[in-house]
């Protein structure tokens, strides 16, 4: 689908007629084609100048954008800096407080002072520095499934797409009805087939007072319309609430069809609530992974898609036990009304043999039946609050780290050479406390960290009395030593510093 910023349709004597393309964009497309693959290497920035010049040359600037976002999927960006722009930030700032940068010539003895410690040039230093921001990330690679035509054709079938985001009810008439009845229940929609004048008619929709509460469907409307363009005959209406106003949009197989490659799917959601509460949970930091709509859970003869699931996946751990581990479902409970309710808790009760969580509305006051079922209730009211869907995973992650710190052996022998002890916590998917209690029979504990003697006698022999501490600091990250400071004591070292130009590793 596209965002619903490049919808473009006409509402002309209060229809709703959706702008498709016709042959002569293909020239349009064949140029924003020629725009992505000729600024390879380029920031992205630079890019979006090129893109925003052909919108001003374009008939509709909302047609271009639709058409640079679906090639915009197909584009790789990556951050490219000689030094990792968080490490040139930090070295950088520590720098500019040695000289207190006011002047340019302060910022460039700062650069230069930076350059000194990472062993680059300066240039390369101001380069690194924010490399990792959006606009600096350069377009690495651009490999289009999409010829001109094709493009047009997605771009068609995005456009309906979007639109049907916004439909409250979906009638379809094909000649191919089975295939349709497959395809809405393993969506999850209310439907019924209905027998008029003009033959069979599959209906897909829900409670009157649901879809004008939430739009709850929307998105499986607009992925049931790909599999109803690829059969034939077919002739779609819905009912679109258009900001507040219903109106009516036809589509046939002369207006779309589908392109014979799939596009790269973005992440959506079935209403505001769900998108407020992905974008928070992601932008924490916590051992968990949110998967979107995962599998279907069996409910007796039916089955019952949740929003969501929460993967247990501590910082660290190798991905084969990743995959083991545990997964905790989560539903959000909207506006749902009583009908719903009932049908939705007897679902509930059927769910066996599964972690879930559901948020429910307060207005519902469905709480204890959900919680009588044996399932946790999470109350809301206009959005989910993150801090108690995360209190109840750490209820989860608390019973999994106690299972866990049960079956690890009194003694443990990490492969690694170097590990730290967080590092190995995450592996083991148990707390420091409980690997910092354990005996390591081939490892020394060094700070935080876990070291071979070999490592230790090794760098014993690189260390010299008089070396300067940032050269310390490159030998010890060599062997993954972050911890220099408890890493030079354990050898017999100590920093002795002079002013703020750095210090010198003395022998204590």
């Amino acid at each position: 689908m596209l965002r619903k910023e490049h919808l473009r349709v006409s509402r002309a004597g209060g229809g709703y007629h959706l702008q498709f393309t016709d042959e002569c964009h293909r020239s349009l497309a064949a140029s924003l084609l020629g725009v992505f693959q000729g600024h390879i290497g380029e920031r992205r920035a630079v890019l979006e100048r090129a893109l925003t010049e052909a919108e001003r040359e374009a008939e509709s600037f909302k047609l271009v954008r639709g058409l640079a976002a679906l090639l915009e999927r197909e584009a790789t960006f990556e951050i490219q800096a000689a030094v990792p722009p968080r490490r040139a930030r930090r070295v950088a700032f520590e720098s500019a407080e040695a000289v207190s940068v006011v002047t340019a010539e302060e910022r460039t003895e700062a650069l230069s002072r930076a350059g000194d410690r990472l062993g680059v040039d300066p240039g390369t230093v101001e380069q690194s520095l924010y490399a990792d921001r959006e606009p600096n990330q350069i377009l690495a690679s651009f490999e289009p499934r999409w010829g001109p035509a094709e493009l047009l054709e997605q771009y068609d079938l995005s456009l309906a797409q979007t639109a049907l985001f916004d439909a409250t009810e979906v009638r379809v008439r094909c000649a191919e009805p089975a295939t349709l009845v497959s395809a809405v229940k393993r969506l999850g929609l209310m439907y019924e087939l209905r027998q008029t004048d003009a033959g069979r008619e599959l209906v897909v929709t829900g409670p009157d007072s649901l879809f004008r509460s939430t739009r709850r469907y929307g998105t499986a409307f607009a992925r049931l319309l790909r599999t109803v363009a690829k059969t034939t005959e077919w002739r779609l209406s819905a009912t679109i609430d258009d900001r507040g106003r219903e109106r009516e949009l036809v589509l046939t197989e002369e207006d779309i069809s589908v392109p014979g490659v799939e596009p790269v799917a973005e992440p959506t959601y079935d209403s505001a609530v769900e998108a407020k509460f992905a974008a928070s949970f992601q932008s924490l930091d916590t051992d968990w992974n949110l998967v979107r709509e995962p599998e279907p859970l069996e409910t007796g003869t039916r089955v019952m898609i949740p929003d969501f699931a929460f993967d247990y996946a501590p910082a660290g751990a190798d991905a084969q036990s990743v995959a083991d581990r545990f997964r905790v479902y989560f539903e959000i409970a909207g506006f749902w009304t009583p009908e719903y309710i009932e049908k939705k808790l007897s679902q509930l009760a059927n769910v066996e043999d599964v972690a879930l969580l559901v948020a429910v509305d307060e207005s519902l006051a469905a709480s204890e039946e959900i919680e009588a079922r044996g399932h946790r209730a999470i109350p809301y009211s206009g959005s989910v609050r993150v801090k108690d869907v995360v209190d109840a995973l750490r209820e989860f992650e608390s019973e999994l780290v106690a299972d866990a710190a049960e079956r690890l052996p009194t003694a443990l022998v990490p492969e690694a050479d170097v590990v730290s002890l967080s590092t190995l916590a995450a592996a083991y998917g148990v707390s420091v406390d409980v690997v910092e209690s354990k005996t390591y029979p081939e490892h020394e504990l060094v700070g935080r960290t876990l070291v071979r003697p070999a490592v230790l006698a090794s760098l014993a022999a690189e260390l010299a009395d008089g070396m300067a501490l940032s050269e310390a600091e490159d030998l010890l990250a060599e062997h993954d030593l972050s911890d220099a400071s408890a890493a030079l004591s354990r050898l017999g070292y100590r920093v002795e510093w002079e002013g703020l130009s750095g210090g010198t590793v003395r022998e204590k």
